[in-house]
C-alpha cells in the first residue's frame, strides 16, 4: 500500500448576490463542494463570519474528518484483533482560535468515541486500539495540533 494517493475537489463559489465582493457584506459565503462521482456538499462559513448555520463550514468538516478518519482506522484494527464493534458514535469538539491578524487556528480537536462492542473480555483492547488508529490516521497525521481521545467502550 506504499504509494501516492491524488484526490480533487472543485469548490465554487456560489454567493454573488450581483456586485460581486464590492462590500464585505454584500456577498454570501456560500459554496459548493464538488467531487466527481459524489454527492455535492454545500458550504458556508461559520456564523460567527456571516456564514448560513444551515450548510457546513470548513471548520466543522475539518474536525468531522479527523472524526472519520480515526473511526475508519479504529474499525479496521478492531476487525484484525478479533474485537467486535457493533455501534460507533463520537461527539468530536474542536477549538479554533482567532489571532490578532484576523486570522485563526485549531489549537486543538477532542473525540469522544463512545463503543460497544460483544462481549466483556474486548473492552479493554478496545479501548487501547484508539491510540495505534490515532497513530495510523492521516488526517491526525496532518495536522499541527494535538488530536485528543476520551473513549469509552461499553457491550
Amino acid at each position: 500500500m506504499n504509494g501516492q494517493h491524488h484526490y480533487e475537489a472543485l469548490i465554487k463559489w456560489t454567493g454573488n448576490k450581483g456586485t460581486g465582493t464590492d462590500n464585505y457584506r454584500n456577498y454570501d459565503r456560500s459554496h459548493q463542494i464538488v467531487i466527481r462521482g459524489k454527492t455535492d456538499i454545500l458550504g458556508s462559513s461559520d456564523p460567527a463570519f456571516r456564514g448560513d448555520k444551515t450548510k457546513h463550514n470548513p471548520e466543522d468538516l475539518l474536525v468531522s474528518s479527523l472524526s472519520a478518519c480515526h473511526m475508519l482506522w479504529y474499525l479496521h484494527l478492531c476487525s484484525e484483533a478479533g474485537v467486535i464493534v457493533t455501534d460507533y458514535i463520537d461527539y468530536a469538539t474542536g477549538i479554533m482560535i482567532e489571532t490578532s491578524n484576523g486570522g485563526g487556528q485549531f489549537t486543538e480537536v477532542t473525540l469522544n468515541p463512545i463503543v460497544t462492542v460483544t462481549e466483556q473480555d474486548m473492552l479493554e483492547k478496545a479501548n487501547e486500539l484508539h491510540k495505534k488508529a490515532n497513530e495510523l490516521c492521516f488526517i491526525a497525521n496532518s495536522v499541527n495540533f494535538p488530536v485528543k481521545h476520551n473513549p469509552t467502550a461499553k457491550i
